[in-house]
């Protein structure tokens, strides 16, 4: 499996997109996930997007179908949930599960019988999750802008820094198994995005008005 795309939980609105555009991003559309209570806004690059998500309606995101996400938790910015999330796809054709122990959760704005593969895991860690039908020849993405005023084109290594309160999960130990990946019990909440193998060695850090550091 590899990296899709990645979210960071931001305020309602999100606001903290105002930080991505002044530093050069050109921002893409936007979604609202009925049933699911939550929105966002998104920037592409040429294998990733990057996804600011916020809670649009709470009795949505609290509902029977969207509760075990733990998206109202994260979201709502409570007790120790990871405000992260990284969504994976199939690196084969034949791949149609994550390397990782999962629940399926089916939202309603998935066509049936497509759902997301939920790591089971405490929400002190980032959200990890699935999608088999996602691929590079997503016809929408294509659409997307992905040039930038700033040279970012393609992640080369993630970086997540985050506490742990309880044990990591088997999703933690498969993530830190993959190429360009890993994910660190650290006190300090943080994701470095390194794009192009910082051949410029420049950074920005986002901080304190988003968890991230940008490495080009």
């Amino acid at each position: 499996m590899e990296l899709d795309h990645i979210f960071i939980c931001v305020s309602k609105g999100a606001p903290e997109a105002r930080e991505l555009i002044d530093f050069g991003l050109i921002e893409a559309s936007s979604n609202v996930h009925p049933g699911q209570g939550t929105a966002n806004r998104r920037f592409f690059f040429h294998n990733v997007f990057l996804e600011l998500l916020y809670l649009e309606d709470a009795t949505e995101a609290k509902s029977d179908v969207t509760a075990n996400t733990g998206l109202y938790e994260r979201c709502s910015f409570l007790n120790d949930a990871s405000a992260f999330g990284f969504c994976f796809k199939p690196n084969h054709e034949t791949q149609q599960k994550p390397n990782f122990k999962s629940w399926q959760y089916k939202p309603v704005f998935f066509p049936a019988p497509n759902c997301v593969e939920v790591a089971i895991a405490p929400y002190c860690e980032p959200m990890w999750f699935f999608i088999s039908f996602l691929g590079p020849a997503n016809p929408a993405k294509q659409k997307e802008p992905i040039h930038h005023d700033v040279p970012l084109q393609y992640l080369t290594n993630t970086r997540v820094f985050q506490p742990l309160s309880e044990a990591p999960s088997d999703a933690w130990e498969k993530a830190n198994q993959l190429a360009s990946f890993s994910v660190l019990n650290h006190p300090e909440t943080l994701l470095e995005l390194e794009f192009d193998h910082h051949r410029e060695a420049r950074a920005h850090d986002f901080r304190p008005a988003l968890p991230l550091r940008i490495k080009w």
